[in-house]
């Protein structure tokens, strides 16, 4: 079988115009970046207000496990599934991180017959958005210092600085530094430290934001620090919006793309779901359910992670209603979950699957409750056995979820048509009834609990004084109604990453609050999650290189 670049570059893509005019878009709202990718224009954009809205479908998968889900892939597959079948149907992904791609999670693009290309760019520099969010973002930083350096006019106390800069890279080396080190001449010595661009607040603010004077406002609203009296010092007081804007005009731009089966994919935005909110743009989402009659999106990480912030982050802003969830496992996933050792997991072993069913119903229960239909996805291996897929289908018959076994990644779309088909009889005859998990008006540290307990299945929070002072203080100033956007490992409903299935009685360790006023969220850290990944002892950068052809090698 040939690797995902080799399939990649062996795809017959169509120029970028064509697959625009699939979309009704005329080349002169095009704004091409070579001839197989390109950013829509805004006022294209602008003009699609009055169109009604196709239905939306969210991807999302178990937890997560070294074994691997497939949520991008299956995501690619359902879309070109529902085309073939006569469903005029767009799909929306976030574009992926340069710190996991020379990591050791790999890209987004998706893989084998399942994929959005050119992949090699997707999963790089692509069209550029993500640099112009880290320019803006450090930028910021740079006005701040410069706003101390001459005084501080503000009244902006150099100790109480909140805003950090980022990078998209995984460096662990520069989670926590001293700046302006050296003297006066080189500003004033302040802590300070660096996040992974995706954590950024101006990735969720560019990805939250409903057009330009959207972003500009809530840009505008970014708190960098505090006076003495503790009143809040922002990106308007610095004022440094109107440079930031500058930076971002286009980056605010979806970027079209297509699959290998040449069906048109919206990328664009891409904050992690363990440590932001993991979902793509609500221009992107918003533009393609006015221009296809089904939409396909994803959320990242879990279900527990990336959906409920879809459901109650990026809808709740937004206004979205989602209509249907597709919840994606895999036999050796579930068996990891079921306690098996990892270098186990090849051979047929039902009793272990069964028990890492757990995992899967506990996300099931989850979404219902969001008043959603639910779809499982089994994303099938080589070495799935008839007896362990006729377990999944067995727990999902007894649960009353529709299942569908899956084989995109070898077959492309061809392989998800049962899914598909299972989709649009279930929108056609199952009416979501979508509902966030919490009120607005609920204080601050009771929303964080009742994620914690109605999502993890948590037993208590537990978060130092400190902490509930903050929240509480944040509640006095006016910003008790914004929603929470928690930041915990990836691999376990708890904030243990090694505890699998579907723990309960656990405790959730909060260990830090930060307050994103221009995103309209409050972060809450915990357990010993990251804001800024580390490599691993052998990344993947170690294999990348250019061949003799000056091609790219080792990138999946």
């Amino acid at each position: 079988m040939a690797s995902d670049i080799e399939i990649a570059r062996a795809a017959t893509k169509k120029p970028v115009v064509e697959i625009g005019v699939k979309l009704g878009i005329p080349p002169v709202d095009l704004i091409p970046y070579g001839h197989d990718k390109a950013k829509i224009a805004a006022r294209y954009l602008a003009g699609l207000a009055d169109r009604p809205n196709g239905k939306l479908v969210l991807v999302t998968a178990i937890s997560p496990t070294a074994a691997g889900e497939g949520k991008t892939t299956t995501s690619v597959g359902l879309a070109d599934a529902m085309n073939r079948i006569g469903s005029n149907t767009l799909l929306c992904l976030r574009e992926p991180s340069l710190g996991p791609c020379f990591g050791m999670k790999g890209g987004a693009a998706g893989g084998g017959y399942a994929q959005v290309v050119p992949m090699e760019d997707i999963n790089l520099h692509f069209t550029g958005d993500f640099h112009a969010i880290t320019s803006a973002h450090n930028l910021l930083a740079a006005m701040v210092d410069n706003h101390i350096h001459w005084g501080s006019p503000s009244g902006l106390e150099p100790s109480r600085v909140t805003w950090r800069r980022v990078l998209d890279m995984n460096d662990r080396n520069l989670r926590e530094i001293v700046t302006g080190l050296g003297g006066p001449g080189n500003g004033a010595a302040m802590e300070s430290g660096f996040d992974i661009t995706v954590a950024s607040e101006i990735m969720a603010i560019l990805c939250l934001a409903t057009d330009a004077s959207d972003l500009e406002q809530r840009l505008n609203r970014i708190i960098v620090g505090y006076r003495r009296d503790r009143t809040a010092v922002t990106c308007a007081d610095i004022k440094a919006t109107g440079a930031l804007m500058a930076l971002l005009k286009d980056a605010l731009l979806p970027n079209l793309v297509q699959t290998l089966e040449n069906n048109p994919c919206l990328i664009h935005g891409g904050p992690f779901a363990n440590i932001a909110h993991g979902c793509n743009s609500v221009i992107a989402t918003r533009a393609a359910l006015k221009m296809a009659d089904y939409v396909v999106t994803e959320a990242g990480f879990g279900a527990d992670l990336g959906a409920e912030k879809f459901f109650d982050i990026k809808c709740r802003q937004s206004g979205l209603k989602p209509d249907a969830a597709v919840l994606v496992a895999t036999v050796k996933a579930l068996k990891l979950h079921g306690g098996l050792a990892r270098d186990a997991l090849g051979a047929e072993n039902v009793p272990a699957l069964k028990a890492g069913l757990s995992n899967l119903g506990r996300h099931i229960e989850n979404l219902q409750q969001y008043g959603l239909p639910v779809v499982v996805a089994i994303n099938h291996f080589t070495q799935d056995t008839p007896d362990e897929i006729a377990a999944i289908e067995a727990y999902c018959a007894r649960v009353g979820v529709p299942v569908a076994l899956c084989t995109h990644w070898a077959n492309g779309g061809r392989g998800a048509e049962a899914l598909a088909w299972i989709m649009t009889e279930t929108l056609a005859t199952q009416p979501a009834d979508f509902r966030t998990l919490y009120a607005d008006d609920l204080p601050l540290f009771d929303k964080i609990e009742t994620v914690a307990k109605r999502i993890y299945r948590a037993d208590h929070v537990e978060a130092p004084r400190a902490v509930r002072d903050q929240l509480a203080r944040w509640q006095a100033d006016g910003f008790g109604r914004l929603p929470v956007c928690i930041a915990k490992t990836q691999y376990s409903f708890s904030t243990d990453p090694a505890l699998f299935g579907a723990p309960e009685g656990h405790t959730v360790r909060l260990r830090e609050v930060r307050l994103s006023a221009g995103a309209g969220f409050v972060v809450a850290i915990c357990g010993d999650i990251m804001t800024m990944p580390g490599l691993p002892r052998h990344p993947a950068a170690e294999t990348i290189h250019l061949n003799a052809d000056g091609l790219i090698g080792g990138l999946f």
